[in-house]
């Protein structure tokens, strides 16, 4: 499992637009005599003196951003703005956690507002030398309009003292100002930062990143019952403040609430794997349940009211299992990515009859290192790699060669993709170094926030539709 980050080094300020995304091309800005091709990461090189650049119509909204040192690992905080928003700018409220050796680490609470974007057409125009002028025209009069308001994203964050590196921060979803934190030191801490979000809340004054100071805050509780550090951990979508913990020797703990600011630790820990545990998901439809994967290639299925052994243990992967979702839309569906790169999707109602295995993917090459379902299309998944990618899949889609033409007609182009590139793969966002984590914004559909060793990214890919409600359910 590849977990920790290869630079710790503080994270240097620098434009990295040229790097980023989907669509890629050489740096020559000159029209090119060949037909156009796909470019696989991976699988295709870069010439001498080539570089990628980020073709900016791939995506709806995209903005990078840090802290200062790096995060291992990041959460989004459910906020009152609106369930589900659709109009551009957004702002967003996460916590996340430094990877800071030999220095001070700290929990990083912030708000981005002021995200801007531009919703794209899913088919292109056809370039002509009238429309390329047309276009440049038109986006220096959308550049000229927007510098009529503010510039660039309001950037606030506060930071609260940590005690070693954070492994993973998670908030809790019913009460978005409690949340978790996993540290290096073996000790899982609770967390209550509402003073802080309140206090963002009402302000918008973009607060200098390096200048802010550590606070100095007690946790709610310090749990060191655990015999070594560990990443695994997840609130319960049903319960409020139900949790569970997981170490890298081998035992989970179940958390329950004994009011809003204390929590009883069940002492006897869960036991099952014979390795570390690497991740936990808890069912999105039966509160005793959850799920584990571990670095013995197992997932299991956990039941709180039957002992503290699994219901049910299957063999998942031929290496490490680094990271678990449980699709909150289809409850029976469970995706899983190991070490290797490959990732899975499994059929839980299908555990009893062996192979409850209906999809499996070997695109990356690399340790997945994160993988979650989107909260608003049931088929829908993102995934982030050691290799520097974050792929976007439909599992719903299959080759349509009719389709394809149709493509090909309105835009008027010979793009050839390559007949091994998986039908289902939507998306491909690159840029980031040493990518650790993503997750699909509940109230924003589309966006997803990502974390590397080099920063944050904020984006939207534009070929991402979503089913959404009647207009008045935006902000």
């Amino acid at each position: 499992m590849v977990r920790s980050l290869k630079n710790p080094k503080k994270a240097k300020r620098k434009n990295k637009s040229s790097k980023k995304g989907d669509g890629s091309s050489s740096s020559s800005s000159s029209i090119p005599s060949v037909p156009a091709k796909v470019w696989q990461p991976g699988v295709d090189a870069l010439e001498e003196g080539e570089e990628l650049q980020c073709d900016p119509s791939a995506y709806n909204s995209l903005h990078a951003f840090h802290i200062g040192w790096p995060c291992l690992s990041f959460d989004i905080v459910r906020d009152s703005l609106g369930l589900v928003r659709t109009e551009f700018p957004h702002t967003i409220y996460c916590v996340t956690g430094t990877q800071a050796h030999n220095a001070s680490n700290s929990i990083g609470i912030f708000k981005i507002s002021n995200i801007s974007g531009k919703r794209r057409e899913l088919v292109p125009k056809k370039p002509s030398d009238d429309t390329d002028m047309d276009s440049e025209s038109s986006d220096s009069d959308d550049d000229d309009a927007e510098n009529d308001g503010p510039k660039a994203p309001v950037f606030q964050v506060r930071k609260v003292f940590h005690e070693g590196c954070v492994n993973r921060i998670r908030a809790m979803p019913q009460k978005p100002h409690i949340c978790a934190s996993w540290g290096d030191t073996g000790h899982v801490q609770i967390w209550d930062v509402g003073s802080h979000l309140n206090a963002m809340a009402e302000s918008e004054t973009n607060i200098s990143k390096d200048a802010t100071t550590i606070i100095n805050q007690p946790p709610l509780v310090k749990f060191t019952g655990h015999k070594d550090e560990g990443y695994a951990i997840d609130w319960s979508p049903l319960v409020p403040g139900r949790l569970v913990s997981g170490d890298c020797k081998n035992c989970i703990h179940l958390w329950e609430p004994a009011s809003d600011s204390t929590w009883n630790v069940d002492s006897k820990p869960f036991v099952g794997h014979t390795a570390s545990v690497e991740d936990l998901q808890w069912s999105p439809t039966e509160p005793f349940v959850f799920a584990s994967g571990s670095v013995d290639k197992t997932i299991a299925i956990w039941d709180t009211r039957i002992g503290k052994s699994p219901a049910t243990s299957i063999k998942a992967h031929e290496t490490d299992v680094n990271v678990i979702s449980w699709n909150r839309l289809a409850s029976c569906m469970l995706a899983s990515g190991s070490d290797d790169g490959a990732f899975s999707i499994r059929d839980l109602r299908m555990l009893k009859e062996g192979d409850s295995v209906v999809a499996h993917f070997q695109y990356h090459k690399h340790p997945i290192t994160s993988i979650e379902w989107s909260p608003h299309e049931a088929s829908t998944l993102a995934v982030s790699s050691a290799d520097n990618q974050l792929t976007i899949w439909d599992l719903s889609l299959e080759r349509d060669e009719e389709e394809e033409a149709e493509f090909k007609a309105k835009t008027q182009e010979e793009v050839h993709a390559p007949t091994d590139l998986p039908p289902q793969l939507l998306f491909v966002h690159q840029g980031q170094k040493d990518l650790k984590e993503l997750h699909w914004h509940t109230q924003i559909p589309g966006m997803l926030i990502s974390t590397a060793a080099d920063g944050f990214n904020i984006l939207m890919p534009s070929n991402i539709e979503s089913n959404l409600p009647a207009a008045n359910g935006a902000a």
